[in-house]
């Protein structure tokens, strides 16, 4: 009998200018896997409100480990991005009008995720340091009250007393898609057309769709999961120890000079 599953990524930062404690939602991706069939479905709603949020990425290397945090403002309706200048703020006029634009997007996130927790009918909804996520989906009116909701991360620091990052465990399972497949160590899912056109890199989508495959290898290869991320982790942990050495030796260096 086939079961559906679900996987929640949002994308979101704070108003350019405003709180930093206030977050608005940019992008909301809910994917359901059909156990059984292995079929994906992909839903996604994309924020158009007039206003300037605080985009944050990590740039990492070839382990997945951040190198830096990068820090852009996006304009949600245009998709521009602008520099971001950390003593900027809005005066209060503009603070409140991008409060106002920003009201109406609850009703349209309410009904989006709704509407398809009625449609895939699931219960269980994995997501990955998920209490932002799911705190922001109920300020705006969302009911979890009949999903089990699994974060994934907390499982996974509980039984390696290490907290991954979405970005390191996508290397410790070899995460690729060609558009039209997601692949891994060990597994292989077609994609349907209208699911691979929405799984582009940055998006929430596409963090949905490596969500999915992680927690698929570790659910069902999990010891070969485990084995994987020690090897991850032991080469993280070399690097970090080669670096330190480094910048050691340069102090060395710098002393005999002076």
């Amino acid at each position: 009998m086939n079961e559906n599953i679900a996987f929640l990524e949002l994308k979101y930062g704070n108003i350019y200018g405003g709180y930093p404690n206030f977050y608005a939602i940019s992008e909301i991706a809910l994917l359901v896997f059909e156990r059984g069939s292995n079929k994906i479905f992909l839903e996604s709603w994309i924020n158009q409100a007039n206003v300037d949020i605080v985009d944050v990425y990590a740039e990492t290397d070839e382990l997945g480990h951040t190198v830096r945090r990068v820090r852009e403002v996006l304009n949600m309706r245009t998709n521009r991005r602008y520099p971001y200048h950390e003593d900027f703020r809005l005066s209060e006029n503009d603070l409140q009008f991008a409060f106002r634009n920003l009201r109406s997007t609850k009703n349209a996130i309410r009904n989006f995720l709704n509407k398809n927790l009625n449609k895939y009918r699931f219960q269980d909804m994995i997501v990955f340091d998920g209490r932002r996520d799911i705190f922001l989906c109920e300020r705006s009116g969302v009911r979890f009250n009949w999903t089990n909701i699994i974060d994934i991360q907390k499982d996974l620091n509980r039984e390696t007393d290490y907290l991954f990052s979405l970005n390191k465990l996508a290397r410790v399972i070899n995460f690729n898609t060609d558009r039209a497949y997601l692949r891994s160590n060990n597994l292989e899912y077609w994609l349907h057309p209208i699911a691979a056109r929405q799984i582009i890199p940055g998006t929430a989508a596409y963090d949905a769709a490596r969500l999915l495959m992680v927690f698929n290898e570790y659910t069902q290869f999990h010891d070969d999961f485990l084995i994987k991320a020690a090897i991850l982790l032991n080469k993280v942990s070399k690097r970090k120890e080669e670096k330190a050495a480094e910048l050691e030796a340069q102090k060395n260096e710098a002393g005999e000079e002076d």
